[in-house]
């Protein structure tokens, strides 16, 4: 059974920081693709950023490139996302997932909100 707990959001001003946690069990961040992937209300689920280990590749939307860091620590089999330079645009709630083009297990979210 997978299990990805988030957390790490809250509230902070624009141009701030936040790093982002993603507990997982009953998989392993090391031997799979994961993903990070945000959702406004109304608005369809859009990917953030992948970590592929198989290939060693990260990937990121464009609207976070340069800011946001993917990266995971396989010893606390926990995947992280920093983000820096936050925007406004930046406010929803973002997943960790396994997986990144087809996501078959999800957290529950965790809040972030850019004022």
């Amino acid at each position: 059974h997978v299990q990805l707990v988030e957390s790490g959001g809250g509230s902070v001003q624009a141009g701030g920081s936040l790093r982002l946690s993603c507990v997982a069990s009953g998989v392993s961040v090391a031997a799979n693709c994961m993903g990070w992937f945000r959702q406004t209300p109304g608005e369809e689920r859009e990917g953030v950023a992948a970590i592929d280990p198989a290939y060693n590749r990260t990937y990121y939307a464009d609207s976070v490139k340069g800011r946001f860091t993917i990266s995971q620590d396989n010893a606390k089999n926990t995947l992280y996302l920093q983000m820096n330079s936050l925007k406004t645009e930046d406010t929803a709630v973002y997943y960790c997932a396994k997986g990144w083009v087809v996501a078959d297990s999800w957290g529950q979210g965790t809040q972030v909100t850019v004022s």
